[in-house]
């Protein structure tokens, strides 16, 4: 079969037997070898009978949510390539040839643009078309570097093994980001066309909930990104301390009427240690989500991780916390001076807080090092004590032992009354041909083995 078209349904009794006979008749008129799924999501008004009545095949998917819906409809999928669209016949889905042509060209993925093909009035609310999609699609492009214009189109097609590799796991509305964000970090072949996009067909109220389900898309984009959830804020903000403090190390900076002194340099200090605690978050991210296959493997992350050793680790740190001491005794040795008196905060902290912010530092630095030796640390199974091949062989020579035991043993309780026949055919055919006789010996050199 080449095309299953796979819609996800909960109480779609309105609009579902239109979708599916539309799908029914493309694939008719186009001589496409399809079907049409409906992956019901514990629907109470009728919707199954309906589907079913009008030729589609009904899949029960018992755990909620419009990603868990779909997933079981795809794997219940019976097509090479799997077409998916909302059943609230909001989605044209006789207009499926193009997405089939791009399929049957050798992508992996086709997605759908309703912002090229069009959207009717009243279609789509205001916030969705004008902030929340193009701001969220938006955001996938930036973070994993998609060529995708519109993330969410409910309407796309697929290749039934390239998506399956992926493992998607999500089960809410954030499963049309996964598949694209897994898409595009595995590198496929993915591919846009226009759709248009029209008002729905049912009375009651969708099942999309706008903050909700936006704050599940931003969600998932963001914690599959460690670059920028991470890396990039920690770099932001190690770049301002240092800059900050190395300029209010030595004394006051005043800017225009604004004067910044030790309150900015604790400040400063601050900073260069939560930068530093994202940057060494988004390494631990980083390793953990290649090592269980969240994430595809990064090369430079690889050669920093090789590079990073344990003791390169625990070197950096040492630094840091000899820096730290320094900075330390130098206070202790200013206190002095001041016969350990009351000192004066603006001269005093220029000395401590850089001497804080090292020590604090090296700590994270080490315990950084020694959680990712710890991800380092493979799991590993001896090898079994015998070849398996081996150990099959055996098993047939066994079998074949005891089935040559078992014909001697019949032989010998046949002897008794078969002896003398035996002896004298023996007689009569041992002077008669040379060749009968090595036929014999061949016999029962076989019986022998």
């Amino acid at each position: 079969m080449e095309l299953s078209v796979v819609m996800p349904c909960l109480n779609e009794a309105e609009t579902i037997e239109t979708c599916v006979r539309k799908t029914v008749g493309f694939l008719d008129e186009n001589g496409i070898d399809g079907e049409v799924v409906i992956a019901d999501n514990g629907s109470t008004d009728g919707s199954q009978q309906l589907a079913r009545d009008a030729g589609a095949r009904v899949v029960p998917v018992v755990d909620k949510g419009y990603g868990n819906a779909l997933m079981g409809g795809i794997a219940a999928a019976r097509g090479r390539y799997v077409a998916m669209g909302d059943a609230d016949d909001s989605y044209d889905f006789t207009t499926l040839g193009p997405f089939l042509d791009e399929l049957r060209e050798g992508a992996d993925l086709v997605m759908g643009n309703r912002f090229k093909g069009g959207i009717a009035p009243g279609a789509m609310p205001p916030l969705h078309r004008y902030l929340g999609n193009p701001v969220l699609s938006f955001i996938g492009r930036l973070f994993f570097r998609s060529k995708i214009a519109d993330f969410h189109c409910g309407l796309r097609a697929f290749n039934k093994e390239s998506i399956m590799r992926l493992g998607l796991q999500t089960g809410g509305m954030e499963f049309a980001s996964e598949m694209v964000v897994k898409a595009t970090l595995q590198g496929y072949d993915i591919r846009e066309v226009p759709t248009t996009l029209s008002p729905d067909g049912r009375t009651r109220a969708p099942h999309l909930n706008t903050w909700r389900d936006g704050w599940r898309h931003l969600r998932f984009l963001t914690l599959y990104s460690p670059r920028w959830l991470f890396l990039i804020p920690g770099l932001v903000f190690m770049t301002l301390g240092l800059i900050a403090g190395i300029a209010l190390s030595t004394g006051p900076v005043t800017v225009g009427d604004v004067a910044f002194d030790v309150d900015t340099l604790v400040g400063a200090g601050a900073a260069m240690v939560i930068g530093f605690q994202a940057v060494v978050f988004a390494v631990l991210t980083k390793v953990y989500a290649m090592q269980e296959g969240f994430l595809p493997d990064d090369r430079r992350v690889k050669r920093l991780i090789n590079w990073w050793s344990l003791e390169r680790g625990l070197m950096v740190s040492g630094l840091l916390a000899v820096a730290g001491l320094a900075g330390l005794v130098a206070s202790l040795l200013h206190w002095r001076v001041n016969d350990f008196g009351e000192l004066d905060p603006r001269e005093s902290l220029r000395i401590v807080v850089p001497a804080a912010t090292a020590l604090v530092m090296s700590l994270q630095a080490l315990f950084g090092t020694a959680f990712i030796s710890i991800l380092g640390i493979r799991r590993r199974q001896h090898p079994p004590m015998t070849d398996p091949a081996e150990e099959a062989a055996g098993v047939v020579d066994a079998a074949a032992h005891r089935e040559a035991r078992e014909r001697k043993a019949a032989e010998a309780g046949d002897a008794p009354e078969t002896a003398e026949p035996k002896a004298a055919a023996t007689s009569a055919t041992s002077g008669t041909s040379g060749t009968s006789g090595k036929e014999a010996d061949g016999a029962d050199g076989e019986t022998s083995a």
